[in-house]
């Protein structure tokens, strides 16, 4: 066995996306047969259907899915095709779906993946809630490894993914990634983060009026948290960028503090944090825990 999971895309509707046959009207015959398959995972899109009748079909097939007594991630699009987001059912589509993709698919560049982020730094608030053990916000697939990002954007793509507490779906060719980029997508620091057991996901907590940089903190199940320094403009040279804890959220008055992706302890810090962070989409991302 390769230990790699098998998944199948799906409409809930009378046609796929791309036009094949969709699941409408016959749910618990395609569902045992994905069963007979071997299918891990199961994406539900909702092209050609009305989204009226998304919170009776998305549950119909949770309840398919669980009958079968197969364990099958189900995967919902269910909150990307309602326009007027203030009337999205978030608590339904968390109970039903264990992940749900909230926004537009992601292109292989970088303004692809700034754009997501600004996206759901703006939303966050409210969407953080519903994310937790079993049910999760899903920003899409991570870039690392295509074409479109640097080494630095990439660290920042998986930083913010782990914030996020967002499913790791890589879109590379394992045969031709280069060592760097296997490097951060095998951090295991960073992934530690993402799958921190409290799964609660993380926000972003500060953005100057500029929007040139943004603060994000999560809380960890162990009392600590992790914060990223996320550089949003593209010219001049490195900088230096400070926040206090109270900006951060962080309930302390002192901290150890360590680098996720140089892999090193910086020592205590009180008060507040500072770090230098490059231009053009680059990070830095801690694990800062208090000290009692």
């Amino acid at each position: 066995s390769s230990g790699i999971n098998a998944e199948y895309g799906e409409d809930y509707g009378t046609k796929t996306c791309g036009g094949y046959p969709g699941t409408k009207g016959h749910v618990e015959d395609d569902v045992n047969l994905f069963v007979q398959w071997g299918i891990d995972s199961l994406k539900l899109d909702g092209c050609y259907d009305n989204v009226t009748d998304f919170p009776v079909g998305y549950p119909l097939v949770t309840k398919a899915l669980n009958a079968t007594g197969r364990p099958i991630l189900y995967s919902c699009s269910w909150p990307a095709y309602i326009r007027n987001k203030d009337t999205i059912p978030y608590g339904d589509i968390a109970t039903n779906c264990n992940l749900w993709r909230n926004y537009g698919d992601i292109q292989d560049s970088w303004g692809s993946v700034a754009s997501i982020i600004n996206w759901f730094g703006d939303n966050h608030g409210d969407l953080a809630s519903y994310a937790g053990p079993g049910h999760w916000n899903d920003p899409d697939m991570l870039l690392i490894g295509d074409y479109g990002l640097s080494e630095e954007q990439s660290k920042t793509q998986m930083a913010l993914w782990a914030m996020m507490a967002a499913p790791l779906y890589m879109s590379n060719d394992l045969r031709n990634i280069k060592q760097w980029q296997k490097d951060i997508l095998m951090n295991q620091e960073v992934i530690n983060v993402n799958q921190d057991p409290l799964g609660k996901a993380g926000r972003r907590v500060l953005q100057d009026p500029k929007k040139h940089y943004e603060y994000w903190t999560r809380v960890l199940a162990d009392g600590s948290y992790a914060v990223v320094f996320y550089r949003k403009d593209s010219g001049g040279l490195p900088r230096t960028y400070k926040a206090t804890f109270e900006q951060l959220k962080i309930e302390a008055k002192s901290a150890t503090v360590r680098d996720l992706y140089l892999h090193r302890d910086l020592g205590v810090m009180t008060g507040s944090i500072s770090a230098v962070v490059p231009p053009s989409g680059s990070c830095r991302m801690f694990k800062v825990t208090p000290i009692q």
